[in-house]
């Protein structure tokens, strides 16, 4: 729980200092080389720094997402079409109703590609705030947000595989396909240090996926899915960490790293579409469909949350912020004045949820506290 609580803390602050920075008088030269391209170029490697950071360090990132639900569709809660009922319906909600939402603003415009944007959950952020706010909630409320979060991934990842690939090179894909076969031998059967064998692959398979014109960070979701499910656990407490404290925070820092449009007092279909939907559309969508599967589902895989407590989780799944902010930058990546007001915009829905979303985990948290106490003292005084 601390470590969510610090990874909380450590993106919002690098997303404080990148659009600080990125608008003070260092703004123009430290622009300069967020956009200088660096890399090798005799092997097709040539990337502005601002795409090593999203490509590469957001692999990893992605890496953890794929390991994350390796286990929760193996052994997790995700496992069985029971238990998977209400965070899969839930997750449903949040990406159908704010996608809705954005087009709806937008319909009859040329921004309607960037609909995927209010659909993504930032698992890292929104546990975060959970751990800070959400004290004396009942343990299935984390357990609900990390499946929540994990769905949400996954739909973003085929989101990335299917809306934002064009002129795939069949030949790198093939290439990538038979490397990952490749790499399940080797972990079944194989002798070798498997945790060299797996940088190595990672290595590997981000260059081939990149190079095939998928998205390179679904080379990361690739071998987080090919790994035996019963090392997935340990490796994520291993990986983790540095996502949270190093490749997450970085990335946040570059990807907000923006300079501020200047508002001629009206706001875009864009902007007015991803501030409303990120924090309005997942609660409303996430908390119908949770109430509703939660009391459908067989007693045994109800979870011990009321409507409140479902309202106070949606809140915390409309902080979109890291992928959301990817999503931005694959659908209007030419044209930059609209990236920033998207940027703004996920900002700036990101922050109302956390808020609404923070708070009333901290006023339910309350509630179940005293619950709590009341009922112990009632089993007191029945002994």
């Amino acid at each position: 729980m601390k470590s969510d609580r610090s990874a909380a803390l450590l993106l919002m602050g690098a997303a404080i200092i990148g659009i600080v920075i990125a608008n003070s008088p260092f703004g123009p030269a430290f622009l300069d080389f967020k956009h200088a391209y660096v890399g090798f170029e005799s092997i097709g490697l040539s990337l502005s720094v601002e795409h090593w950071v999203s490509d590469l360090l957001l692999a990893t990132f992605f890496l953890v997402a794929g390991l994350e639900l390796k286990y929760e569709l193996s052994s997790g809660v995700l496992s069985k079409p029971a238990s998977a009922l209400v965070p899969v319906l839930a997750g449903i909600g949040g990406v159908v109703v704010p996608a809705l939402i954005y087009v709806a603003f937008n319909w009859g415009t040329d921004y309607l590609n960037g609909w995927p944007i209010p659909t993504a959950t930032d698992i890292a952020f929104a546990l975060g705030v959970l751990a800070i706010f959400g004290r004396g909630l009942p343990k299935s409320a984390r357990v609900f947000l990390l499946a929540l979060a994990i769905f949400d991934d996954l739909v973003a990842i085929l989101i990335i595989a299917v809306f934002f690939t064009s002129d795939v090179e069949v030949l790198w894909l093939a290439a990538a396909v038979v490397i990952a076969a490749m790499h399940m031998l080797m972990e079944k059967f194989g002798k070798l240090p498997i945790n060299y064998v797996r940088v190595f692959t990672f290595i590997l398979l981000w260059y081939t996926v990149y190079q095939s014109g998928v998205h390179a960070t679904v080379a990361g979701v690739v071998l987080g899915l090919i790994i035996p499910s019963k090392k997935t656990h340990s490796l994520v407490e291993k990986i983790q960490p540095w996502t949270n404290t190093v490749s997450l925070p970085i990335y946040a820092f570059f990807a907000v790293a923006i300079a501020l449009p200047v508002f001629d007092g009206a706001f875009s279909s864009v902007f007015v579409g991803i501030a409303v939907a990120l924090p309005i559309g997942k609660v409303i969508g996430i908390t119908a469909l949770a109430i509703l599967a939660n009391r459908i589902a067989a007693k045994p895989d109800r979870l011990d949350l009321e409507a409140l407590d479902f309202l106070a989780i949606s809140g915390l799944a409309g902080i979109g912020f890291t992928v959301s902010l990817l999503m931005t930058n694959l659908a209007f990546k030419d044209t930059q004045y609209i990236v920033a007001e998207a940027t703004l915009a996920v900002i700036l829905g990101s922050l109302l949820a956390m808020a609404f979303g923070g708070w009333l985990s901290q006023v339910r948290g309350r509630y179940h506290m005293r619950k709590h106490r009341e009922e112990n003292v009632k089993a007191k005084k029945d002994s």
